[in-house]
């Protein structure tokens, strides 16, 4: 079986072995090239021209490469600084260079990861251990790491968590380019760990202090077809709680089919939930999926800002309690949003229901995209929804550098999340301009959009290439179908209903939806269209009176899109001024404005004293934008939540 998969892979992309696990295949990101000059085709190319060379040069400025050069030449006297993971900052950029040069190959670029590798592989052990924050002095290691291997590896030493994020990287890599060397680096370091790791005599029983090695291990698992990786993935879940290690922090106080809340650390949680969701999906294990599934539920129903974002609470950056939700604390770790589409995306491919491409998109177009300028070139790690006088500003980079490395290997990944395959159904699910080639049954078919969305409400999809008889999947959002999630956590409040229409060769079509789905079954023909129109409505969002930072509150949304009262735009405080229930929205197209948005407009009243110190309310124009869009134009006040009652402030 090892020598059939690694045939395969150097025959064919790995990127493509990856389709046929999940009862929903998801056609690779190989396959979709987005549009340029397009809202994601903007974005991309500034993750490609700005981002991953400033995340190559942060890594070179602040000492990441010279760790891996010091682990190569250990010293006593090597003072070991930073955090015990900087080593994932150099594998996360390389992942997103990899995804990046699969759609605009770029040799320059590919020459320098060669080189960067060449310095990865000299700090690796003998054995396989790759670890620099023990490596360069063993005697004196970083303060996170122990006296030995992996004896805090359940606390802060982030060992599993380093080779998590090199195995994720390493598959990326050999997606991208064929190449082994990144891969085999990979392999030697979580041979290490198989071996070391373990139920057997002689190893050791841990479990990782921070998720995602169980994600990297079923990814390493699919290139190679080697089960001990994904055994290795399984141990590690399994054995979760049952350790003498257990806290509330990093989900190991129960064992997993245990959980049923979302708790602890936002990001570690959403990474074992994912790491679950493959898993599950390479194993049968029905207890992970109804494990996940009720974490699912815990989440949308209790503990989801109404950006997608995830993780109230700057203590531990971690899930609070139901229904605690706070705008100006939030933390919402722009990695957090990142594992929220993790997981989303993997309980779409294990169940095939809209809902959760609704919490997927909600998240990427607000609390994810937030935490990086349109620029690509400065960034957020909390992304709260309200913001005092004093402004919040993005930054170049931080010492814990997770969200910017964490945004490098996402953004260009996202062509991989636009559509999937199951037997005759194509899914359609991300509404962006580009061309894709889908494999359905034995045909080959190539698709392409055109659109504006998420500022304009149409979309028309083409049948390029390709005859065939299939079942076409268009993904009706929430918002179309006036939910804002599928719980009762926010509801619209203002009365309106969109509507929506689908056209096929100019007449319109209907259809009963599945699971949120407009299906077309029918025989496809070279230069077939399908038309889509969505109501683009603004809209004024309401929370469950359970959310008490809310209550007397409203949102504004239109489509995909979550707004926000930004100073520059305002002559008022955006933070104390009032906005009535029954508020009249005006929808405006301004192209020109932070790079082509929608903006809201209506009538508040803002609230002052006089000389007197009499309380005075006068009407005010309110101006709203894209919440993802604020602070570009200067550091100053935000606000989400408009209060329309007096006692919300």
């Amino acid at each position: 079986m090892k020598k059939l998969f690694f045939l395969i892979g150097f025959l064919f992309p790995a990127a493509l072995l990856a389709q046929d696990y999940y009862p929903i295949n998801p056609v690779p990101f190989t396959q979709v090239k987005v549009t340029p000059n397009t809202f994601w085709g903007n974005r991309l190319k500034a993750s490609r021209e700005v981002t991953i060379p400033l995340a190559f040069s942060k890594c070179e400025e602040t000492g990441r490469y010279e760790n891996f050069i010091k682990a190569a030449h250990p010293s006593e006297s090597y003072k070991v600084e930073g955090f015990s993971f900087d080593d994932t900052d150099v594998y996360k950029t390389i992942e997103g260079a990899s995804y990046s040069m699969q759609t605009f190959p770029d040799k320059k670029l590919d020459r320098y990861i060669d080189s960067v590798l060449v310095i990865v592989a000299g700090g690796q052990e003998p054995d396989g251990y790759l670890n620099t924050a023990r490596t360069m002095n063993p005697k004196h290691p970083h303060r996170w790491m122990g006296s030995t291997r992996w004896s805090q590896v359940e606390e802060l030493s982030h060992e599993f968590y380093n080779l998590g994020h090199m195995l994720e990287a390493a598959v990326a890599h050999y997606q991208a380019t064929g190449k082994r060397n990144f891969l085999d680096i990979a392999i030697r370091y979580a041979d290490c760990v198989c071996r070391e790791i373990g139920p057997n005599p002689g190893q050791q029983v841990k479990v990782p202090g921070h998720q995602i090695a169980e994600m990297g291990l079923c990814k390493l698992y699919l290139v190679t077809g080697d089960k001990k990786y994904l055994d290795q993935a399984k141990f590690f879940l399994d054995m979760r709680g049952r350790t003498s290690h257990r806290e509330w922090y990093n989900q190991s106080l129960k064992p997993v089919t245990e959980e049923f809340e979302a708790i602890g650390h936002a990001v570690r949680a959403a990474y074992q939930y994912s790491g679950m969701a493959d898993v599950a999906a390479l194993t049968g294990d029905k207890a992970y999926i109804a494990a996940i599934d009720s974490i699912w539920e815990n989440i949308v129903s209790k503990k989801l800002y109404i950006t997608g974002g995830i993780g109230a609470r700057h203590n531990g950056e971690a899930f609070g309690d139901a229904y605690e939700l706070p705008n100006a604390s939030a933390y919402c770790e722009t990695c957090a949003a990142i594992g929220n589409v993790y997981l989303n995306h993997r309980l779409f491919l294990l169940h095939g229901e809209s809902k959760y491409y609704d919490v997927l998109e909600r998240t990427l177009y607000n609390g994810l995209i937030s935490g990086v300028s349109m620029e690509g070139n400065s960034f957020y790690y909390p992304n709260p929804l309200s913001v005092g006088n004093e402004g919040y500003e993005r930054k170049a980079w931080f010492g814990c550098a997770c969200c910017p490395s964490n945004i490098c290997r996402f953004i260009p990944s996202l062509p991989g999340y636009v559509y999937a395959v199951k037997d005759e159904n194509v899914f359609v699910n991300l509404f962006m301009g580009n061309t894709a080639q889908l494999k359905v049954g034995k045909k080959i078919i190539q698709l392409s959009q055109e659109t504006g969305y998420p500022f304009d409400g149409g979309i028309r999809i083409k049948v390029e290439k390709g005859n065939a008889d299939f079942v076409l999947n268009i993904r009706i959002p929430g918002w179309v179908r006036n939910q804002v999630v599928a719980s009762d956590l926010y509801a619209y409040a203002d009365g309106k209903t969109p509507t929506y229409s689908v056209r096929v060769n100019g007449t319109e079509v209907k259809s009963e939806l599945h699971h949120g789905y407009f299906q077309i079954h029918r025989k496809w023909k070279k230069n077939d269209v399908v038309e889509v129109n969505f109501q683009l409505l603004p809209r004024l969002v309401k929370a469950n009176d359970k959310v008490k930072d809310d209550r007397g509150r409203l949102a504004l949304e239109c489509g995909p899109i979550v707004y926000c009262a930004e100073w520059v735009d305002n002559d008022c405080d955006v933070n104390r001024t009032l906005i009535a229930p029954n508020s009249t929205l005006k929808l405006e197209s301004k192209p020109n404005m932070l790079n082509g948005i929608n903006i809201l407009t209506t009538t508040g009243q803002a609230l002052s004293y006089d000389a007197q110190g009499k309380l005075v309310v006068k009407d005010v124009p309110l101006t709203f934008i894209p919440y993802y869009a604020y602070a570009h134009r200067g550091n100053g006040a935000m606000n989400v939540w408009m209060p329309y009652r007096i006692e919300a402030f």
